[in-house]
């Protein structure tokens, strides 16, 4: 790897970033929250429309689009808009929308405000998705190429749409993803369930399976308040989410291709996450055709880290991702 230039943030924030004290300034803090605005998109399979939950918040003016793409077992708000009463900051949408983005977000098909249909919203699926969404911001905004962050399958999905649509894809973080998924753990014992995926179109998303995402890894990582307000904000959509996602990652990876996806990249991981090993990310980083990319990890954090103790120094490596020049 002598000819990749990596940027391993090893993001020992201290004990600000440790209790999420350094999310945001007093001053952010102190500010209104930007208002929530929906849109809906559509898309047509098989002759039937789908009917697609899209979600903005921003500041005045115009500023450059940041689409944030969730993973398997929370939809779009719960992932990147979540409130946790007297605990700071949560909410992705804000924090970059006050850095001065136009954030967007959008629930897949069968998750949150999306139709529910008889399909297991897998990656393909998901491509579609953001194809449907990516017609209605560049309406609304008059943006063509925007920034995207997917998170675990969110960035799957948000890698998959790269290789399909490189005219929308500007700068892109891929956050607690998977490559292979040779030497996880997590995906090993999700393999276990591997014949109920194929056979089933959604599975149980319950309070106990929202808390295990943020202890199964290594405790003490999130907030304990955080899985209370992720499973009352989520479980007003059912106890019950796709399949989709689970079947491709434990039958079907790799279902992206690194040298097809030729915008900047950021890969980020969390230092305990256990779905993907250092081994299998630095594998798909020097794949990356692109020079512009970079590789970070964030110390003290697991699979979860838009929502865990680390998250500032998260959004602080993402932020200046984002807005780095571009070289030439």
């Amino acid at each position: 790897m002598n000819d990749v230039a990596i940027t391993r943030r090893l993001a020992l924030a201290g004990t600000a970033a440790a209790t999420g004290a350094a999310v945001t300034s007093r001053a952010q803090a102190a500010s209104a929250e930007p208002p929530l605005r929906e849109y809906q998109a559509s898309k047509n399979r098989d002759g039937r429309l789908i009917k697609l939950a899209l979600y903005r918040k921003t500041g005045p003016g115009v500023r450059p689009v940041l689409f944030l793409v969730h993973g398997s077992s929370t939809s779009a708000r719960t992932s990147f808009d979540l409130s946790v009463p007297g605990a700071g900051e949560y909410s992705m949408m804000n924090v970059f929308a006050a850095k001065g983005f136009d954030v967007w977000t959008m629930d897949h098909e069968g998750y949150g405000k999306s139709d529910r249909t008889e399909g297991n919203s897998d990656i393909a699926s998901g491509v579609e998705d953001l194809k449907a969404a990516a017609a209605v911001v560049t309406q609304v905004t008059g943006q063509k190429r925007f920034h995207f962050l997917g998170e675990s399958s969110g960035a799957l999905r948000a890698a998959a749409f790269a290789q399909v649509a490189p005219g929308n894809v500007g700068r892109m973080v891929l956050a607690a993803h998977t490559y292979t998924g040779k030497g996880s753990p997590t995906l090993a014992k999700r393999a276990e369930g591997l014949e109920y995926f194929k056979t089933h179109n959604r599975r149980l998303r319950d309070k106990a399976m929202i808390e295990s995402i943020f202890t199964r890894d290594r405790p003490g990582t999130t907030d304990p308040a955080v899985p209370a307000a992720v499973a009352k904000m989520e479980l007003v959509y059912g106890d019950t989410v796709p399949t989709g996602t689970y079947l491709d990652m434990t039958s079907r990876l790799p279902v992206v291709d690194p040298a097809k996806i030729l915008s900047p990249v950021m890969v980020a991981r969390g230092e305990f996450d256990g779905i993907a090993t250092m081994e299998d990310l630095l594998d798909f980083f020097t794949r990356l055709p692109n020079g512009d990319k970079q590789f970070s990890v964030i110390a003290g954090a697991a699979h979860a880290l838009a929502t865990c103790k680390a998250r500032g120094a998260f959004f602080y490596a993402v932020d200046a991702f984002l807005k780095m020049p571009v070289l030439g």
